[in-house]
């Protein structure tokens, strides 16, 4: 059987296998591609979520609530939660896609997982697809600082600094890939009191800033 692992990594098997194969592939590789399954992934994802964060902490209020989710559900985490799970190596993708390394690519990564999402609730229900998606978040969010998740990555980084009277880093877009249509940004962050410089990836400057934030995060928490 095809993608077995991952299967196993989603403790979900399909009935329709080609659902799964669909939620995988890239519209760089078939016509028939993923991005309508990604749609209906995305419905289901934040439904999921939500539901999870009402139930769970019944006495946060709805600002911190929206937040939260908006944390847990952004390219980021999913990107993150797509590699925990080894969707990179399993998606089908066009040898230009290939070539430029798109099965490492956070948007690429995150849009498949919701596709994934997308695909079990038509192969199954709402609370099968529900099943999966706390499957992956639940350990996550027994992780998280909920403190800290309240805030965007650039917030925290921002807010650390300036309680230590450091400058705030710099923000600089490296690159701009894709179609005008499609596009990529690269941007990077500089933090000079720490020498430190990281990029992020995304479909918009905003997205890219943001995941440079919060690898420059992670390396500040590394070097303390």
């Amino acid at each position: 059987m095809k993608h077995t692992a991952l299967t196993k990594q989603l403790g979900y098997v399909f009935t329709q296998p080609a659902l799964l194969q669909r939620a995988l592939t890239h519209r760089s590789y078939s016509a028939a591609h993923n991005e309508r399954l990604e749609f209906l992934g995305d419905s289901v994802l934040n439904c999921a979520i939500a539901k999870y964060l009402f139930t769970t902490f019944p006495e946060m209020p709805e600002g911190e609530l929206s937040r939260l989710r908006s944390n847990l559900v952004n390219q980021n985490t999913l990107a993150k939660l797509a590699q925990k799970i080894s969707i990179g190596p399993e998606l089908l993708l066009g040898e230009g896609e290939l070539k430029s390394g798109g099965a490492l690519r956070p948007s690429m990564l995150a849009d498949a997982l919701e596709a994934i999402f997308g695909a079990v609730i038509l192969d199954a229900d709402f609370s099968v697809a529900e099943k999966v998606v706390l499957g992956l978040y639940v350990p996550l969010i027994a992780e998280l600082d909920l403190a800290a998740m309240g805030k965007d990555a650039k917030t925290q980084l921002q807010e650390y600094l300036q309680g230590r009277k450091i400058a705030l880093p710099q923000y600089n877009v490296v690159e701009i890939k894709g179609e005008a249509h499609a596009q990529t940004f690269v941007v990077s962050c500089h933090i000079s009191k720490f020498g430190i410089t990281t990029q992020g990836e995304g479909a918009s400057r905003r997205i890219a800033e943001q995941i440079a934030a919060e690898r420059a995060n992670q390396l500040i928490k590394e070097k303390k």
